[in-house]
């Protein structure tokens, strides 16, 4: 506690932030003196895991670890998609700019996470004053694993086949990085059910979520239009309720699929709203893209369709099941198909529809 201006300031507090009124000052009109809301800071912790949106959610089980490490744990997170996290959970989310490297930089903490292998997130690593560093940082002007912990994870980012034979999560693998035992911790999240937001769903069924979509990067992840046709006809004369799920890119493909087959569709969405929109579901198909990472982080059961990834690296909680092709594929990491053609057509509807059952029993 020091004075300044003749007032005691507990600078070391949770709750301090400098700039404005802290929350139990707001609220109850405390002052440091004799606040009973008083938290001293444990743990100053910088987490830098910058992107894609999927990656930065599918990071947050870190949180609850955190949290049960160092209950009075600052968090501090720098990222290029501040929305996606849960402010209720994390003391400092940062969006990736300058006045942010400016401050970070400028910042003493305790530990460092830096999770990602971007040239800048690894440079600024140099930077960061961190009693102990794990992760990422920058040798010769490369990524570079920071120690023998980080080996394994870097290693797969490497070569393909070493990537082929990993049997370790995602999850798994940052924990690991950070010297800690993945034990099964959740996504930390918002599903946006306090934003009021109204759906006109019919209840009485289960809702079956088809996100249909999967992004321009890996194309040969999309199933084929017909497939889905196939599949939402199976769907409603098994009575459930096909919902068409996407963004604006996927717009024009599941107005046409509604027109054709009935489906329901609501259109697209802001990302909050889109997040609710899935938390109505029961169950969810999806390629791999960001709703796969969304529907986990959501604890939903899920049919994932997989042809070009490693299975073993989606955490799924036991609420879903992976399905692939008959035949492995060989287009590993590529978004074109070796072959001109994509595996994914092999994947049947009828095989959907069975684990979709299988998620519901």
């Amino acid at each position: 506690m020091e004075v300044i201006g003749g007032l005691k300031v507990n600078f070391d507090c949770l709750h301090f932030r400098g700039d404005l009124p802290c929350k139990p000052h707001k609220q109850f009109g405390y002052h440091c003196e004799d606040c009973p809301a008083y938290q001293p800071i444990s743990k100053r912790i910088l987490i830098i895991k910058l992107g894609a949106i999927g990656d930065v959610i599918r990071t947050t089980p870190l949180i609850r670890k955190i949290r049960k490490e160092y209950p009075n744990a600052k968090i501090t997170w720098l990222t290029h998609t501040p929305s996606i996290l849960p402010n209720t959970e994390i003391e400092e989310i940062l969006k990736y700019d300058f006045a942010s490297v400016l401050y970070v930089t400028h910042t003493k903490f305790d530990i460092l996470f830096n999770l990602d292998k971007d040239k800048d997130a690894c440079a600024l690593s140099l930077d960061i004053n961190a009693d102990q560093k794990f992760g990422y940082t920058l040798k010769d002007g490369h990524a570079y694993p920071m120690n023998k912990l980080a080996e394994h994870k870097f290693s797969t980012g490497l070569f393909d086949d070493v990537s082929k034979q990993n049997q370790k999560s995602y999850v798994k693998e940052i924990f690991e990085m950070v010297g800690w035992e993945f034990q099964g911790e959740e996504y930390v999240f918002n599903n946006h059910q306090d934003k009021g937001f109204q759906w006109n769903l019919n209840k009485n069924a289960k809702l079956i979520g088809l996100n249909t979509g999967c992004g321009d990067r890996w194309t040969t992840r999309l199933w084929p239009d017909a497939h889905w046709v196939t599949l939402i006809n199976l769907l409603k004369s098994n009575g459930y309720e096909p919902v068409l799920l996407g963004g604006e890119q996927e717009h024009e493909k599941n107005e046409r699929l509604s027109k054709e087959t009935g489906a329901t569709y609501l259109g697209h969405f802001s990302l909050p709203k889109f997040i609710n929109l899935m938390y109505q579901m029961d169950v969810i198909v999806t390629q791999v893209t960001m709703a796969m990472h969304i529907s986990v982080a959501l604890q939903k059961k899920m049919v994932l369709m997989n042809n070009i990834f490693n299975p073993y690296e989606f955490e799924l909680y036991g609420r879903g099941e992976i399905i692939s092709p008959a035949k492995t594929c060989e287009c590993y990491f590529n978004g074109t198909c070796t072959f001109g053609e994509s595996c994914m057509k092999d994947l049947s509807p009828e095989r959907v529809l069975i684990a979709v059952q299988n998620c519901l029993v």
